[in-house]
């Protein structure tokens, strides 16, 4: 009876203990609550704007056919009796759309004004083509938008909160960032002052305004979701939840101070409308952009004439090298800065600048935000050890690709060795035309290297740590191999290198 009497004790001053405990959880919350935007909403919505573009239809005597409107099929125009159902069951960022571009993931991505209706088609008339969002970031004018917004228009009109409306002068557009400056002549605006991204914490409340399917001075909430996201285009993402649709592209992602923290650009999407992620390109980089946008009118970069790709782990453990950082090293440019510096196929370079390179990704924005002219220093991984060299910055320009060997010049094929692998000499010929100075050429690929992905035709440049420079060199380094072992060998192919590990 006393045992019962004690557990029923102890179990009393549990529940007691318990309840109030969730009254405490409760309370806080309670005392905290949920955060209120409408003070916020009143101070930054003056400074968003709309932006609607325009473009001039051209005439049905021009060129071989009247030309489709955006996201129409080719040929198609606002006579078309179709015409009617594609605008209004595929609009342009719609996946059925033509040309409808992808975003993160497989998806399909808000990259472009969305909102287009039927215009005259004659010569020179002005049609509406698109709708967007921006916000006002200087007293005298100039605003910060997408690239995608304005690209193409032949007219930009923006209407501010209090609806006056201006004709916007592109003052220059950034296609790889996809940051455009604009500027109205008016005085005395409403701004946003701009934030540190960098200190904005994922699960931290933030906020959307824009014109969602022009619908202006719409105001969304939520949180970030992910910092730094990749996607593809060497821009370090910030991912919400925040509710951004087709017209929201160009407006301000705010923090709860009302800072400016990013510029909404991309939505993953199956259907064209919002599905929980949403991407905001970080206004550190923007504002970047927008300062040499406003200078010159466009964006120099520099530049050090490499190709890479990313470092996989089992190449990392291949080649001795602890963890997966850095940028893999798949082709240099025989006349750019890197061959210069003494940058070779293969290698890993770990840092730029007295800067860790993370990802293959961080390596293009180091080297694009260095002014060019400037030497800095780069640390690569090559065979087994860190090694320091300096580089000279060169400005950011088209470059020609290289041609590469015809097949009429493969030699013949030779004995396959116990990698599945036959190779042949090099040609003087072909070791110019291939801009190479080693390697032997894969003429025969089966058994484990076949299945590690190497075929025929390939180039390979080193076995492990050791460069090959004839077929007798190659053979006796494979037979030197521990076939219980990987071999990490450096593949030449389509004019970029880049390690196979080839598993026993």
């Amino acid at each position: 009876m006393r045992l019962n009497r004690r557990f029923f004790v102890t179990g009393l001053v549990s529940m007691i203990l318990g309840v109030s405990l969730s009254l405490s959880v409760s309370q806080a919350f309670a005392q905290r609550g949920l955060p209120d935007f409408t003070e916020l909403v009143e101070k930054a919505g003056p400074a968003v704007v709309n932006i609607r573009t325009l473009e001039r239809a051209k005439s049905r005597g021009q060129g071989s056919g009247p030309s489709a409107p955006r996201g129409m099929p080719p040929g198609m125009d606002e006579n078309d009796p179709f015409y009617e159902f594609f605008r209004r069951f595929f609009p342009p960022g719609h996946p059925g759309a033509p040309g409808a571009p992808s975003a993160p993931g497989g998806g399909r991505g808000e990259r472009g004004p969305d909102s287009q209706a039927p215009g005259s088609p004659d010569s020179g008339a002005q049609r509406p083509r698109g709708v967007g969002s921006g916000f006002i970031i200087s007293a005298d004018g100039y605003i910060l938008s997408n690239h995608h917004v304005v690209e193409g228009a032949d007219e930009v009109i923006v209407t501010l909160a209090d609806q006056r409306e201006f004709k916007a002068r592109v003052v220059g557009s950034d296609q790889r960032t996809d940051v455009a400056l604009l500027k109205i002549d008016a005085s005395g605006l409403p701004t946003l002052p701009l934030g540190d991204p960098s200190r904005i914490k994922v699960g931290a409340w933030v906020l959307a305004i824009g014109s969602p399917f022009g619908l202006e001075n719409t105001v969304t909430a939520g949180i970030v979701s992910a910092k730094g996201r990749e996607t593809g285009d060497y821009l370090p993402f910030i991912q919400t939840d925040v509710a951004v649709n087709p017209g929201n592209s160009g407006g301000p992602l705010l923090n709860m101070d009302g800072e400016v923290i990013g510029i909404n650009s991309q939505i993953y999407s199956r259907t064209g409308g919002f599905m929980g992620i949403s991407f905001a390109i970080p206004i550190d980089e923007a504002r970047r952009v927008a300062d040499q946008l406003r200078q010159s009118g466009r964006v120099v970069r520099g530049r050090i004439g490499v190709a890479i790709g990313d470092v996989t782990r089992e190449v990392a453990e291949a080649l001795g090298l602890k963890g997966n950082n850095g940028a893999l090293v798949r082709n240099v440019d025989p006349d750019g800065p890197a061959a210069k510096a003494g940058i070779e196929p293969g290698d890993i370079v770990l840092a730029f600048a007295g800067r860790p390179v993370n990802r293959m990704s961080d390596l293009p924005r180091l080297v694009g935000n260095t002014v060019p002219g400037r030497t800095e220093s780069i640390e690569v991984w090559r065979r087994g050890e860190r090694k320091q060299l300096r580089i000279q910055v060169v400005e950011l320009e088209p470059e020609a690709r290289a041609q590469a060997a015809p097949a009429s010049n493969a030699p013949k094929p030779a004995a396959v060795n116990w990698l599945g692998l036959g190779v042949s000499e090099l040609s003087d010929a072909q070791k110019s035309q291939l801009r190479l100075t080693q390697g032997v050429f894969v003429s025969a690929a089966s058994g484990l290297s076949e299945r590690a992905g190497i075929r025929q035709g390939d180039i390979i440049l080193s076995v492990d740590r050791t460069s090959v420079g004839s077929v007798a060199q190659f053979s006796t380094l494979v037979e030197r191999l521990d076939r219980k072992r990987p071999v990490a060998l450096l593949v030449h192919r389509d004019n970029a290198s880049s390690w196979i590990v080839v598993k026993p």
